[in-house]
C-alpha cells in the first residue's frame, strides 16, 4: 500500500525516534500512536508496518545508504522502493527533489558483506559461523527479515483446541493448528483479537509457539509448586498455571513492579487462581530463601541477547553489542545458580533464553553441571513428546531444544531441562 505525503511524514517522525535506540521499537510506537490519537487504524497499522519492515533490513539498507545512514526520510524511501517495490514516480510525490535524485544515485549498490546481506551485526555474524556455519547463518538472517507469524496459545484450563478452532472459524478466523505445540494456533493473517470472545474471556493468548514449547519443557503437573524465575509479562507463567488446571501453586518472580502489575487482569482473564506473583530485588532476595529446595519444577527463561526474536523485535541488533553480551551471559549464570536453589531433590529445572548464541546457551548450561553435579541432563526431546508435541526428527531426539525461525517456523528459542538426583 503506497503511503500518502502525510502518512509519510508520521513514519519519518517515528523512525527518528526510532532510530535513537533508547527504547525499544514497539514501545516508541505505542507512545507515538498515544499522543497522536487522531491516526485511525489503518494509518496505525501502514506506519507500524513500514518501520519494522525498515528495521528488519536496517543494515542493509545503512549499507545502500552510505554517509546518509542516520537520515530517517532517505531511510523509508530505501525501503519503500527495495523492500516494498514503489516506482520513483510513485514515490516522487513524497519527496524533494534532493531526495529523489540521491535515490536514484543508490542503483548500484547490490552486492553487500555476508553479514550485511543476513541482517545481521558482525560480531553476531562471526560468533554463529563460527558455530553453525555460513550457511546456517545466512538461511536464518534470510527468515529473520520476514515477519513472524500470529499464534495464539490455547488455555487448556477452559477448553480444547479443536473448539478454539472451530470457534475462531465461526467469526471468519482463519486458522489451523500449530505443527509443533499441541496446544497452539497459527492464524492466517493479521488480525486485531482485543474483541474477540475467546480472548476477552482468557481462552487464548498471544504467544509464539517457541514460548509455548519452552514453557512445556516444563511438564507442569496437577499440584505442584512451580517457580517461573523470570516472570515478565507472564506468557509462560498462564502456561504452566494452566497445565496445573488451576491447582498447586505458581510463583511468578521478576525485578519489575510494573510487569508484575499486569499479572492481575490476565490471570482474571485467564480463570486462574493458583499464581502468587512476587517482586524480588535480583537472584539473590532473601524472600527466595523460604522456598529453597522446596519446589517441585523451576523455569529460568534468562534475560538473554534475544536474537532469536528479531522477526518481532528488529531494533535489538542495533541495541545489544558484544560488550552487553558479556553482561548477560555472566547474569544468566548467576540467575540459573540461584534458580536451582529452589528445585527439591528429584526436581525439574528449565533453563531458557530467546537467543541461537552458544554462549548464552550450551555454554551455559555446561558450565552450571559442571558446577552442580546433583543436577542432570534430562533429553529435551523425549521430555516434549511425553507433553503431546510433534517433533521432527532433528528435535525428537535432541539432548536440547533449539528451535529457529528458517528450521521450524518459530522465534529462536533454546531450552534444557535438567533433573536434579533424588536425595
Amino acid at each position: 500500500m503506497t503511503p500518502t505525503p502525510a502518512q509519510f511524514e508520521q513514519m519519518v517522525l517515528v523512525m527518528r525516534e526510532v532510530l535513537r535506540f533508547e527504547h525499544p521499537a514497539d514501545r516508541v510506537l505505542r507512545h507515538y500512536f498515544q499522543r497522536n490519537p487522531s491516526l485511525g487504524q489503518r494509518d496505525r497499522g501502514l506506519i507500524a508496518e513500514t518501520v519494522f519492515a525498515t528495521l528488519r533490513r536496517l543494515l542493509w539498507l545503512r549499507w545502500v545508504a552510505e554517509d546518509d545512514a542516520v537520515n530517517a526520510r532517505r531511510l523509508l524511501a530505501l525501503s519503500l522502493q527495495r523492500l516494498q517495490g514503489l516506482s520513483a514516480r510513485t514515490l516522487e510525490p513524497l519527496l524533494k527533489a534532493a531526495d529523489r535524485d540521491w535515490l536514484a544515485s543508490r542503483q548500484g549498490r547490490d552486492a553487500p558483506p555476508d553479514s550485511v546481506a543476513a541482517d545481521l551485526p558482525d560480531w553476531a555474524w562471526q560468533r554463529l559461523v563460527a558455530e553453525r556455519g555460513a550457511d546456517w547463518v545466512r538461511d536464518f538472517g534470510r527468515a529473520l527479515q520476514q515477519p513472524a507469524p500470529l499464534d495464539l496459545r490455547v488455555n487448556v484450563h477452559k477448553l480444547k483446541r479443536e473448539a478454539a478452532l472451530e470457534a475462531l472459524a465461526a467469526t471468519g478466523i482463519e486458522a489451523t493448528p500449530t505443527p509443533l505445540s499441541p496446544i497452539g494456533i497459527r492464524l492466517a493473517n493479521k488480525v486485531t483479537l482485543q474483541n474477540h470472545p475467546l480472548f476477552q474471556d482468557g481462552s487464548v493468548e498471544v504467544q509464539d509457539e517457541g514460548s509455548q514449547l519452552l514453557g512445556l519443557l516444563v511438564g507442569a503437573k496437577r499440584g505442584d509448586r512451580v517457580g517461573d524465575f523470570c516472570a515478565g509479562a507472564g506468557g509462560k507463567t498462564l502456561l504452566l498455571a494452566a497445565q496445573m488446571r488451576d491447582s498447586g501453586q505458581v510463583y511468578a518472580f521478576d525485578v519489575s513492579e510494573k510487569r508484575l502489575a499486569q499479572f492481575s487482569p490476565r490471570l482474571k482473564r485467564a480463570g486462574v487462581s493458583n499464581v502468587q506473583p512476587q517482586r524480588i530485588e535480583d537472584e539473590n532476595d532473601p524472600k527466595l530463601a523460604k522456598l529453597t529446595a522446596k519446589l517441585n519444577r523451576v523455569l529460568v527463561d534468562a534475560p538473554c541477547s534475544g536474537f532469536g526474536t528479531l522477526r518481532r523485535n528488529p531494533d535489538l541488533k542495533c541495541r545489544q553489542s558484544e560488550a552487553a553480551l558479556a553482561e548477560l551471559t555472566a547474569k544468566q549464570g548467576r540467575i540459573l545458580d540461584a534458580a536451582a536453589r529452589l528445585v527439591q531433590p528429584g526436581g525439574v529445572l528449565v533453563y531458557g533464553t530467546c537467543s541461537p548464541l552458544a554462549d548464552e546457551n550450551r555454554a551455559i548450561v555446561d558450565a552450571f553441571l559442571a558446577a552442580h553435579p546433583e543436577f542432570s541432563i534430562d533429553p529435551a526431546g523425549a521430555a516434549l513428546t511425553a507433553q503431546g508435541a510433534t517433533l521432527p526428527d532433528s528435535l525428537n531426539n535432541a539432548e536440547m531444544l533449539q528451535l529457529s525461525p528458517h528450521e521450524h517456523g518459530t522465534d529462536g528459542f533454546f531450552g534444557a531441562r535438567l533433573l536434579r538426583r533424588k536425595a
